[in-house]
């Protein structure tokens, strides 16, 4: 399966579900996507911790083919952390399946899927041209770039890229920023790895953290580590189309995210003013606060504009 044509402008994506949601809540939430979310591309796969995996692997095919039917391009993403001989064999038997796209999360993946076209994902740190050179010459035709770079970054990568590759940009939703062995979320609840009792399900857009002066600062998801803030670069969609970005990336969050698409949409066509974009999508997410420090070459927890 080859990957799609770049259109004239920006699509939109949607990235994988990072959370612990009920299987059939997220069986629900991808049919509303087919159907519903104007997304040109849905990326698929546990990529967090992989005892999630089991409950929900029955509703892939149906949901990918639904998805497919709907005229939506699937992309399979692969663990960021692969620890085990378990999550080893199964990373390879994705990775070995040739009429899939794959997204590696991590250079092991990338080397599984090395001399034909995939995707290489943003926690693959791909910041500079030499290695998106090195990593094209290996198959790779898209990278979704890392959350932290600058507008200037971003530029550097699009001109070197080309015509060559597709250069994807996160537009939206809670900034991943680490990954680890160890589990926060069964910490917090005095559990272990091995016994968390699934605990992460409790907190669906993740848990968060405050520093001791009482002040918001982080979350958790499992073993990952999120931003507190969500990235918002609805402001900014004009200016990533000027520098050659192919794809603009949501990241899948408890609310309307059929809606959400559709106000970024809507942005990116020119059809809607950022700022009642803006306005739109803070009733959609009463509960967010908004950041886009990293693209104007600050703290990323930072509101810029």
């Amino acid at each position: 399966m080859a990957l799609a044509a770049a259109a004239s402008g920006p699509r939109l994506s949607l990235g994988p579900v990072l959370f612990n949601w009920p299987a059939e809540r997220k069986r629900d939430f991808y049919y509303r996507i087919a159907d519903e979310a104007p997304v040109d591309v849905v990326y698929l796969g546990e990529i967090v911790c992989s005892k999630r995996a089991p409950f929900f692997k029955s509703f892939l095919p149906e949901i990918a083919e639904r998805l497919a039917r709907a005229g939506k391009e699937v992309v399979w993403s692969t663990p960021i952390l692969i620890e085990t001989r378990r999550e080893i064999a199964e990373t390879r038997e994705l990775a070995e399946d040739r009429s899939l796209v794959i997204e590696a999360n991590d250079l092991g993946a990338a080397a599984l899927v090395a001399g034909r076209r995939h995707c290489i994902g943003p926690t693959i740190n791909v910041y500079n041209e030499a290695t998106l050179a090195f990593l094209a010459r290996r198959g790779a035709a898209r990278f979704t770039l890392p959350w932290e770079l600058s507008a200037d970054s971003i530029g550097h990568l699009c001109r070197a890229a080309g015509g060559d590759v597709e250069i994807e940009a996160s537009v939206f939703g809670r900034m991943p920023l680490a990954i680890s062995a160890r589990c926060y979320h069964a910490r917090a609840h005095g559990l272990s790895k091995d016994s968390c009792r699934y605990v992460c399900a409790e907190d669906p857009d993740g848990m968060e953290l405050r520093t001791l002066d009482d002040q918001p600062f982080l979350a958790v998801n499992g073993t990952q580590t999120l931003s507190h803030r969500y990235l918002n670069l609805m402001d900014e969609l004009p200016a990533l189309a000027r520098l050659g970005v192919s794809l603009l990336r949501l990241w899948p969050h408890d609310m309307d995210m059929a809606e959400v698409a559709g106000l970024f949409r809507a942005v990116a066509a020119g059809k809607l003013e950022p700022s009642a974009g803006r306005a739109a999508l803070a009733r959609l997410a009463p509960q967010a606060q908004f950041a886009n420090g990293f693209y104007h070459g600050v703290a990323g927890m930072a509101p810029i504009g």
